[in-house]
């Protein structure tokens, strides 16, 4: 098993190479911006830790990795928009809205949407494609829910806004792997508590969410029965899931 600094290095080297659509123009300037701000690349490098875990190639599973990481900053270049959180900085700099105008940001998300489809449509498997597609939809309808205040389920929220995308770099790893439907159960339950402790974790250094209806000390046990949950179907998976289990312990104990 490759440690997972490899495999995000592998992820950043796929998506500089990647030949976004000409009919962008000067566009791609600002997906490029976006898509190139210093994120930790979680979801991609867990598709890869995923693949490799059960016996897949990576280099197979980069252009899914990569969709998953353009779905991701496609939302969070619409979720910093005036209209949503507006939000002037992502990551130590200007938000794409404040860097290009509102009116590019928003292309721009659509763009990065768009590319990760035509990435997921590069397989011949059409489920790749259906997966990427079923949780974008999910975590649209979790950002709905956030911004029109429809928040009294708060686990059903963060299901749908952070842990469908969670969900699917596993599912997506397990299909360019060629498990077999029968053979995923361990690995779908994974998926789910890895989703939601990194909310979770969110939640708390944010102070945030949970964190404005529940004691720090009762979501920190949230947290720590999510990622003991993660272990568990770890262990029920065979073969080598040690790096899985570091990125596990890697969300659980993040500072930033």
């Amino acid at each position: 098993m490759r440690p997972a600094e490899e495999l995000r290095a592998a992820v950043e080297a796929y998506l500089r190479s990647l030949t976004l659509a000409p009919e962008l123009g000067q566009l791609e300037e600002a997906l490029r911006y976006s898509l190139e701000s210093k994120g930790k690349r979680v979801r991609p490098v867990l598709c890869l830790a995923v693949v490799e875990a059960a016996g897949g190639e990576i280099e197979q599973a980069l252009p899914a990795a990569a969709a998953l990481e353009l779905v991701h900053t496609f939302s969070l270049v619409h979720d910093d928009l005036p209209a949503l959180d507006d939000d002037p900085e992502r990551r130590g700099r200007p938000s794409s809205h404040v860097a290009f105008g509102d009116g590019v940001a928003l292309l721009a998300g659509d763009a990065l949407l768009v590319e990760a489809l035509r990435l997921a449509l590069s397989y011949e498997d059409p489920g790749i494609a259906r997966e990427l597609v079923e949780a974008t939809l999910g975590m649209i309808g979790g950002q709905y829910r956030d911004i029109t205040g429809d928040d009294d389920d708060l686990a059903e929220l963060h299901r749908l806004k952070t842990g469908r995308l969670f969900a699917a770099s596993v599912g997506l790893g397990l299909r360019v792997a060629g498990v077999s439907e029968l053979n995923r159960a361990h690995w779908r339950a994974f998926g789910a508590e890895i989703g939601l402790l990194f909310q979770v974790v969110d939640d708390i250094l944010d102070e945030d969410g949970l964190a404005s209806r529940l004691p720090a000390v009762e979501l920190r046990r949230l947290a720590d029965d999510a990622a003991d949950r993660a272990r568990a179907e770890l262990d029920a998976i065979p073969g080598d899931t040690s790096v899985l289990r570091e990125l596990v312990d890697a969300v659980a104990f993040r500072t930033a």
